[in-house]
């Protein structure tokens, strides 16, 4: 028993355990980050990275080369100067003796220059190569989009740490992450400030500048372009290329298969489609070196044959930015080509309090001009149009001699961006009463349905003679009929105040039945409140383009609309009738002072009438089945 015993103890002690498939995994990893560092949503820094290691070892091998070189050439100089032959610089004497040739040389020189050198320009890459010491825009700059910047971080790490992400988990990095969204709302902003923090070279280039009046020479860009992405990420261990613009290149083919727009439209797509798909192309060494191997081969039974060296995939990330993604080839959006499609949208009112909060730190400003005062005027605002808001709040200030903007600068600075200058137009007594008038049954019955008014003028902006600005109380992102029928009043109040006043309405409300019909014909046919349920948008129609022209062509959907305009009319008729002299105070007070703030029109109003209740957004409960 105990010799049996001592047996199985020698062997339970000279046996090794195997190492677990995690453990054999750490200990290949050695200095490689680790993985769970890919989920805090913070850009990756630091040598360990995939990327920083493999430039670190490029650059190490890169090193070892030159000294190779210079160790070669400056053994041969040595060479030379202990045999008593050392290298002399200088002209050659035969071309000194001979002058002819000189000058025959010159002119092949310069004829050469102005013949070949434009051929050779014309298929150069038109990138721009930035560092993260060229841009001054870093990842804490970008505010107020937090979740995309957070895709966009993802996006990056995923890209730098593509070897242990691919080792550890499997997985295989994005190649390509388009940005969409209306213009302004950031997408080039946030680019650079990912070249800023990514650490690998950035090619940035616009897609128009791919364009060449050479046939070919587009596509030939578009591959000379992939070709130095292809280089940068051999040489630093990956890198990022940015194509603004998209849509300039990369454009749907469909029916352009004509001779003439192939070239631009569908060959430039095609060439797109191959050049994001060439990560893994071999450079000309590696190519020379297959050769030099097949030919080897070719002397070799095929049991003997030597293997082509295996091919390594560049780390490249594409990133593309375009307002028009629906007019991108779809084979460009496949998986493998662009796997990430991130969203800009414009702002809502939270991420507008931070945007507005990040630029008001850097302007003067009085107290009362708050980042919750922007936020709420700039609904619809894209994060550029807030900025330049400000700047031109600064400009009207400084018009007056004022080295901080106060809130009504924001207010003028919102209606000089929005609608235009202001100017006076001299007008007639009666024609600026009857202006006033106008714009007063604006104001009055804005006030009444619950919006919220801003300024109401009589200066000329553009082509208005006068104004009435207002908007929602609350941010909302649904309407409904009420609050459409509410526009609808608002709009057809200017003409009620003047035939009330005047008997007759003049041609000042051409624009206002043009807004009320426009509303009127969404209802109707958008939102199903006409004769019937179907939606006229959804209808083509050769002979009408627009959903107006879609409703007035349709006898039905027109009676409704029209029966939509009459009820507004009325309305605005009959708050006009009843808070006359509301109207009329409001009325001489702009042909006192030209423009009106909304606090003194509510001011107004609220003597007459409680305009304290707000509506929230609505709340529906949910439809139970039975």
């Amino acid at each position: 028993m105990t010799t049996v015993g001592a047996v199985g103890l020698r062997s339970v002690n000279t046996i090794e355990m195997p190492t677990a498939p995690s453990q054999r995994r750490h200990s290949r990893q050695g200095n490689h980050m680790e993985l769970a560092r890919l989920s805090t949503g913070e850009m990756l820094s630091g040598k360990d990275i995939d990327a920083n290691a493999n430039r670190e070892r490029t650059r190490q091998k890169r090193l070892r080369k030159t000294l190779l070189v210079l160790g070669a050439m400056f053994a041969y100089l040595f060479w030379r100067l202990v045999n008593d032959n050392p290298i002399r610089p200088g002209i050659p004497g035969w071309l000194m003796g001979n002058p002819e040739i000189v000058i025959a040389l010159g002119l092949i020189l310069i004829l050469g220059t102005v013949i070949f050198i434009p051929f050779l320009t014309a298929g150069k890459s038109p990138h721009t190569l930035l560092r993260a010491s060229d841009s001054n825009i870093r990842l804490d700059d970008v505010v107020g989009a937090d979740q995309t910047k957070r895709e966009a971080i993802d996006s990056m790490n995923l890209f730098l740490a593509s070897e242990t992400f691919q080792r550890e988990m499997g997985g295989n990095a994005r190649r390509g992450v388009l940005f969409e969204g209306p213009p302004g709302t950031g997408k080039t902003y946030l680019a650079k400030a990912m070249a800023a923090e990514a650490g690998v070279p950035f090619l940035f280039v616009s897609a128009s500048e791919f364009q060449s009046m050479y046939y070919g020479q587009t596509n030939k860009k578009i591959r000379s372009f992939f070709k130095a992405l292809r280089k940068a990420a051999r040489d630093e261990g990956g890198a990022i290329g940015y194509i603004e613009e998209f849509d300039a290149i990369g454009g749907a083919r469909s029916g352009m298969n004509s001779g003439s727009m192939r070239e631009g439209i569908v060959g430039v797509v095609n060439e797109l489609l191959v050049q994001m798909q060439s990560f893994d192309l071999p450079t000309g060494r590696q190519k020379f070196k297959a050769s030099f191997i097949d030919w080897f081969n070719s002397f070799l039974p095929a049991d003997k044959r030597r293997p082509r060296p295996a091919r390594t995939e560049a780390n490249i990330l594409i990133v593309a930015s375009t307002n028009r993604a629906a007019d991108l080839d779809p084979a460009l959006l496949r998986p493998g080509r662009f796997d990430r499609v991130i969203g800009f949208n414009l702002p809502p009112r939270a991420d507008r309090l931070e945007i507005a909060q990040y630029y008001l730190n850097k302007k003067n400003h009085e107290d009362s001009v708050t980042a919750a005062l922007i936020a709420d005027l700039s609904a619809g605002y894209t994060p550029v149009k807030i900025e330049k808001l400000l700047d031109e709040a600064l400009i009207i200030a400084l018009r007056y001699s004022r080295t901080s903007m106060n809130v009504t600068d924001v207010l003028q600075a919102q209606l000089v961006t929005e609608v235009g200058v202001a100017h006076e137009m001299g007008y007639h007594p009666d024609e600026r009463r009857r202006i006033a008038i106008h714009e007063a049954g604006h104001a009055l019955t804005a006030v009444l349905t619950r919006r919220d008014v801003k300024m109401a003028s009589i200066l000329r902006r553009s082509a208005a003679l006068g104004l009435v600005a207002h908007g929602d109380v609350e941010e909302r992102f649904l309407k409904t009929p009420s609050d459409a029928r509410d526009l609808i009043a608002v709009a057809l109040a200017g003409r009620a105040a003047e035939l009330q006043e005047y008997g007759e309405a003049s041609s000042g409300i051409s624009s206002d039945l043009a807004v009320a019909t426009n509303i009127a014909s969404q209802l109707v046919g958008q939102l199903g409140n006409g004769p019937g349920l179907l939606s006229l948008e959804a209808a083509g129609m050769p002979t009408a383009g627009n959903l107006v022209a879609k409703v007035l062509s349709d006898e039905p959907s027109r009676e409704a609309a029209e029966a939509l305009m009459v009820e507004g009319s009325e309305r605005a008729a009959l708050m006009t009738s009843k808070y006359r002299e509301a109207l009329l105070r409001i009325a001489n007070g702009l042909c006192e002072s030209d423009e009106l703030e909304g606090e003194q029109i509510k001011a107004i109003v609220a003597e007459y009438t409680d305009i304290t209740e707000r509506r929230g957004p609505v709340r529906i409960a949910p439809v139970r089945t039975t």
